[in-house]
């Protein structure tokens, strides 16, 4: 009951992950991501342990293939669970268990990898790849493009009601960690009005963290 993308930006080394599904706070069990490392989707009956486990693998050196190779051997059930990775040199690997839900399919190319279960469609994971593969700007806008392409292909059998994205870069927190935990609209739309809000900011508490005595105002009531 998910479908998701994992990227990373060749121009800045960013990673991002992006993720909807029909039950409730999505992202808080499924996106993983660590600045100079990857980023990793799990998902399908989700084991969140295999987000963390995959990051220290690559984090030790591994790469995408060899993090999905070393957790497909040596995880527990992973017949059950789909697992999207993408590593520090863009290699991009994915895990479909044989048990995955419903219509389940994914997708990768440099870069990118997608995955999804319960699906409208098994083309649903190959929209998101070329969607990503096909835009430009900033790393956030594009996997919001590519989600937003897997919505108007059909998306998930029924509706969706969650969805997030993470963001990192050159800092050892999320620069972004956004999320529409639950709607009865269309939360890929909610988070992309998210985004527009955050992302004109997200620079500034980059700045508040690293050099307080410079950072902009907050531009709120009693703030001097």
């Amino acid at each position: 009951m998910t479908f998701s993308i994992v990227a990373r930006c060749s121009e800045t080394g960013m990673f991002g992950v992006a993720v909807s599904s029909s039950s409730p706070a999505v992202a808080a069990r499924c996106a993983f991501a660590r600045a100079t490392v990857g980023a990793v989707a799990s998902q399908n009956i989700t084991d969140p342990a295999l987000g963390p486990r995959a990051l220290e693998l690559m984090a030790a050196g591994a790469s995408a293939e060899e993090a999905i190779s070393i957790l497909r051997r040596s995880g527990p059930n992973m017949v059950y669970r789909q697992l999207l990775v993408v590593d520090v040199q863009g290699g991009a690997s994915v895990h479909s268990g044989a048990r995955a839900l419903g219509v389940s399919a994914d997708a990768a190319a440099k870069g990118v990898a997608s995955g999804g279960n319960l699906l409208a469609n098994e083309g649903i994971p190959q929209v998101i790849v070329d969607s990503f593969l096909a835009s430009s700007g900033p790393l956030g806008d594009r996997l919001l493009t590519a989600m937003q392409a897997a919505v108007d292909a059909g998306g998930e059998e029924g509706p969706i009601h969650s969805a997030g994205m993470l963001l990192v870069r050159d800092v050892a927190w999320p620069v972004a960690d956004l999320r529409i935990d639950w709607t009865d609209g269309c939360p890929i739309a909610e988070l992309r009005q998210l985004w527009a809000l955050y992302q004109p900011q997200l620079e500034d508490y980059v700045t508040r963290a690293r050099d307080p005595a410079s950072a902009p105002s907050y531009g709120v009531p009693g703030d001097q």
